[in-house]
């Protein structure tokens, strides 16, 4: 094999889909959803897992920057292909473009069904708050948290029937007083991803080399981020709440 893929678990269903659509055949290996709120041991699973990895010319990275989470990966026998994104929500929308132009008309907190379901996700930190702060307590501190937000927007990529997902978000949004919106997503970055061309939206690190944070100077911005939330829990003993 001479190409193989290493992604976050989290946007497997969008993965696979774009493997699909795409019509491509390269091994996947998956890195556990968790690790996007924890960049330091993000890099460190992508490099082992990249380290472990030989006879192969091309290792596609499925991840956005995340929090500099991919910065300073490197192999050293096969090359690296990155896609210039600040997390995966560009990777959904279809563009670093798009993510910068949502962000810019109005603060929005993403989900999507691989969001909801992993660990660490706002939905469950807000139920597990309920039980044990009872729902006056869980409702401030979530507001405290999202108080730079308007919208819960959930993104609809295509890949499985999104109702059971946006009941949850909307009924979410209307306790808190936030506009609910469901909101188109895009495979094009994906499946460009995987089969170019990979221009100057990627970034190509050649064996040896380092991905390094000055290659995504620009395309950084916090707003709308899931990588590096705060959690509720790490709110709960404020004293403003």
């Amino acid at each position: 094999m001479s190409t193989v893929i290493v992604a976050c678990r989290t946007i497997a269903d969008e993965v696979n889909l774009a493997i699909r659509a795409a019509e491509v055949h390269h091994p996947v290996f998956w890195i556990d959803s968790k690790l996007h709120v924890k960049p330091e041991e993000l890099k460190r699973q992508v490099q082992a897992t990249i380290d472990r990895i030989d006879n192969v010319s091309t290792i596609i990275l499925g991840f956005g920057l995340c929090g500099n989470g991919l910065a300073g990966i490197r192999s050293e026998t096969a090359r690296l292909v990155l896609p210039k994104a600040e997390d995966c929500i560009s990777l959904l929308l279809g563009s670093q473009e798009a993510r910068t132009l949502l962000s810019r008309d109005a603060p929005r907190y993403f989900f999507t069904r691989g969001w909801l379901e992993s660990e660490n996700n706002i939905a469950d930190e807000y139920d597990y708050c309920c039980r044990k702060y009872g729902l006056e307590r869980a409702v401030k501190l979530m507001q405290v948290m999202l108080k730079h937000y308007r919208y819960l927007t959930f993104i609809d990529t295509g890949g499985y029937d999104i109702t059971p997902y946006t009941n949850r978000t909307e009924k979410l949004a209307e306790i808190l007083g936030l506009s609910h919106q469901i909101l188109k997503g895009s495979q094009r970055f994906l499946e460009k991803l995987l089969t170019g061309p990979w221009d100057d939206e990627f970034f190509i690190a050649n064996p040896g080399e380092v991905t390094a944070v000055e290659q995504f100077s620009g395309w950084c911005e916090s707003i709308g981020n899931p990588e590096g939330r705060s959690s509720l829990l790490s709110l709960a003993g404020s004293p403003s709440v």
